[in-house]
């Protein structure tokens, strides 16, 4: 295996004397997708902002192609090639899509003395890489974002991510509010960007589609790892018990069984209130 683009190792976070993260440590690299895989509270977000650079790590390290990085900022980890693409796209309704695909890094032409926003460029250069994405249906550069369904914000949001560089792109719940058809066609564009060699975390808890994109996997249980596998080394229905506490369930059980067993196929008591 070569070198990890981003290793995680020994990774925790503690808010005051709340621990959020337990010693997170992780490998993703280049041309692979890793999901990222737990229920709500498990420590998905908390990860995400440390990679992001919106917190940073309260102990442990993180690597960059064999090379120790701290993201202090946002602005760090983007210099970084760090990419995050949120649930919602990060898109500007009210922005023309080549305005919002270029929104603080704006192609400009001279006017006069002037420098003015390049808007034929930009529209330009956003249809043509929501294009390389599989997105068709847009061949106007000047439609405002409000319009666009909501997978064809995330690819936008993804195709601007993938133009400025990214070598990870980290997807927050990208089919989480999305329908059946576009959810489909947002885990199509994943598939683009890994063929691209980008390093993407497809963060969700969505088994399904995690199995269908996933190379790498792991699973986040109250801020701590619980599984770290391949792709085709677990099951879906060992995945889903696995994040819902099924072995806690199994174990409760065989416990009730077990009572059964030795008192006449009569189940334990309730307690008392």
């Amino acid at each position: 295996m070569t070198t990890p683009l981003l290793k995680l190792d020994g990774i925790n976070k503690s808010f005051g004397p709340v621990d959020v993260l337990h010693d997170i440590s992780l490998e993703v690299h280049a041309g692979e997708v890793l999901c990222l895989l737990g229920d709500n509270g498990a420590g998905k977000s908390t990860l995400i902002r440390i990679l992001s650079g919106v917190h940073q790590p309260t102990r442990g390290t993180m690597m960059m192609n064999g090379q120790p990085v701290a993201f202090t900022s946002p602005r760090v980890a983007s210099d970084h090639g760090i990419s995050t693409v949120h649930q919602f796209g990060g898109t500007f309704p009210l922005m023309s899509i080549g305005r919002s695909f270029f929104v603080g890094a704006e192609p400009t032409k001279r006017f006069g003395p002037f420098e003015v926003f390049d808007r034929k460029t930009a529209n330009e250069i956003a249809v043509r890489e929501m294009r390389e994405l599989g997105i068709t249906r847009i061949d106007d550069g000047n439609r405002l974002v409000g319009g666009l369904s909501g997978g064809e914000r995330q690819a936008l949001a993804i195709a601007r991510a993938v133009h400025f560089g990214a070598s990870v792109l980290i997807l927050d719940e990208p089919t989480a509010a999305l329908g059946v058809k576009e959810a489909a066609h947002v885990l199509r564009i994943v598939l683009q960007a890994r063929k691209k060699g980008i390093a993407v975390i497809f963060i969700t808890h969505n088994v399904t589609h995690a199995m269908t994109v996933g190379d790498h996997f792991a699973v986040l249980i109250r801020g701590a790892k619980a599984a770290d596998f391949r792709k085709g080394e677990k099951t879906r229905e060992e995945i889903t018990d696995l994040m819902a506490g099924g072995e806690a369930m199994a174990e409760l059980e065989a416990e009730i069984e077990g009572y059964m067993a030795t008192h006449d196929g009569h189940p334990p008591p309730v307690a008392a209130a």
